[in-house]
């Protein structure tokens, strides 16, 4: 690879080699060279290929004895023997070199000045790089010329398969993380997400070690400098609830937490597409201009009009695009303390509360367990939920054990006064298929009164198998809503299904049993109400 100093460069083989190109050559380049088409709204639209989503099944991380014992071995953190990464490496060099043009990102991670790192990324499609020219922080013009050697560096080489016969590599996809080396070597996967969440894998893993917690959340801060976070899986409304026309948005994925507050990790937004309207997401919406990435979505051919109901090609629909392209965002991506820990969950079981006030064991408990439910579909046509439990509402991208990642935000929690809160925007009045799902004016309605402190002083009522203390009003919500069983009609079928996801959640807390204290234990679902 060359070092890069001016804009355009050649590698030794005589590439053209372009650095942090303008968004305008990038959208010239994918139109000319990788089949990008522009969209009405400005948008270059663009196609990941074969895979559409993350391959979690394919990250490796390199056994080195200085991390070992850092790291949370299984099937999150598959071990990778350090010569198969050299190997990985070296094919991804070996296919980039033989590119027509290469491309290189520089970036920074993490908008806080003291615990920022410099990040490269080498990649052959402009897609990918005005991708992460959009997800990553943009140096100034000074910060470029000065930029120097990076931190990390990833070797995007995802248009040429992985090389089976390399030990611990069991696909023709490869992500493979080396922290010793500081470097990420993708192949074999197009999705641009791999280098997002690369990213944030590599913070998950150096930010504790400063005393630092990560997280997988969004933030937004209100006019009186109140700092909310949002933690979520994709679909439960993380981005959607924090994107809040009457608060500015710190950021929509990815935050750190200091002893000085808040800060966001990127500089861009990654958003859903489908379904998407400037009815039900005017932020969004409006972002959806020239400089952002549409990735999977389908245009009309003649007009050139998004078809944003279309999933024909994937669910994950998405778009990448700067942060300032909200109208509220707030720059630098900094805040203070936050005062209210917002925990989301789509419940497709329709047993959760649409809003229950947590105590601090009950906060951890659900943090650790990370639950929301989807919709699964067979040949046959038949839709039942399904439990999904990913610790810390982001197991997929944790390196420590989740309770190191736990305990200290009950550390935080605790220390700032922070009030904690489960809301569920997903089901109400029975399961999925016979319930219908809680709408959003409501659930904004919600937050607002947790922004305002009216929901924090309303008499609560307890279920009596999870416990959640659900307030019993909220101004815009229906009180029938606010109190799941009420919402209803067979008050047998709610008992049913809520002890079947109560077993649910004591199944998969069995791995962190150990690990946690009587009290955090006991906040879980009692299953002796059956």
């Amino acid at each position: 690879m060359p070092q890069l100093v001016d804009r355009i460069a050649r590698s030794e083989f005589g590439t053209p080699v372009y650095r942090n190109a303008a968004p305008a050559v990038l959208y010239e380049h994918a139109i000319a060279y990788d089949q990008g088409r522009i969209s009405d709204l400005g948008a270059i639209v663009s196609f990941s290929g074969a895979k559409t989503g993350r391959c979690p099944q394919d990250k490796r991380v390199v056994d080195h004895p200085d991390s070992r014992d850092d790291i949370w071995w299984g099937p999150v953190n598959m071990a990778l023997p350090g010569t198969s990464f050299d190997a990985l490496r070296q094919r991804a060099i070996e296919a980039l070199n033989g590119c027509e043009r290469l491309y290189v990102v520089d970036g920074y991670a993490g908008w806080d000045l003291t615990y920022r790192i410099k990040v490269r990324i080498i990649c052959s499609r402009p897609y990918h790089a005005l991708f992460m020219h959009n997800m990553l922080i943009r140096p100034t013009a000074e910060e470029l010329a000065s930029f120097g050697q990076p931190d990390y560096v990833i070797y995007n080489a995802g248009q040429y398969p992985a090389d089976r016969s390399i030990p611990g590599v069991a696909s023709d996809t490869s992500v493979a993380l080396n922290f010793e080396r500081r470097e990420m070597v993708i192949l074999g996967t197009e999705y641009a997400g791999e280098m997002k969440k690369g990213v944030f894998t590599i913070m998950n893993y150096i930010m504790p070690k400063q005393g630092v917690l990560s997280m997988h959340c969004s933030a937004n801060e209100g006019h009186d400098g109140d700092v909310s976070l949002f933690f979520g899986l994709s679909g439960t409304g993380k981005t959607t609830l924090s994107a809040d026309p009457h608060r500015d948005l710190i950021g929509d994925d990815e935050h750190c937490w200091t002893d000085e507050g808040v800060f966001n990790i990127e500089g861009g937004c990654y958003a859903k597409c489908l379904g998407l309207s400037y009815e039900r997401e005017p932020e969004i919406y409006g972002s959806i201009r020239f400089g952002a990435v549409l990735e999977n979505t389908t245009i009309d051919p003649e007009t050139r009009t998004v078809d944003f109901e279309d999933g024909s090609l994937t669910q994950n629909t998405r778009v990448s695009y700067p942060i300032e392209f909200i109208p509220h965002a707030k720059t630098p991506c900094l805040g203070g303390h936050p005062r209210n820990v917002i925990l989301l969950t789509c419940d497709a079981f329709g047993v959760l509360p649409p809003v229950s006030r947590l105590t601090p064991q009950q906060a951890m408990y659900h943090f650790i367990s990370g639950y929301t439910a989807k919709i699964a579909g067979t040949e046959q046509g038949v839709n039942e939920p399904q439990a999904t439990f990913s610790a810390c509402f982001g197991a997929a991208f944790l390196v420590w054990h989740p309770t190191k990642y736990a305990e200290m935000l009950a550390e935080k929690m605790e220390r700032y006064q922070a009030s904690a809160w489960l809301i569920n925007t997903g089901w109400t009045g029975g399961a999925y298929g016979v319930g219908k799902r809680i709408p959003l004016v409501y659930t904004r309605a919600i937050i607002d009164a947790i922004h305002s402190g009216q929901l924090k002083h309303v008499s609560t009522k307890a279920d009596e198998i999870f416990g959640l203390a659900a307030p019993v009003s909220c101004p815009g919500v229906p009180a029938e809503v606010l109190q799941t069983v009420n919402a209803w009609r067979d008050g047998e079928a709610y008992r049913t299904t809520a002890l079947k996801l109560a077993e649910l959640f004591d199944r998969n807390f069995e791995k962190y049993r150990d690990g946690a204290s009587p009290e955090i234990i006991a906040a879980g679902p009692t299953l002796s109400a059956r």
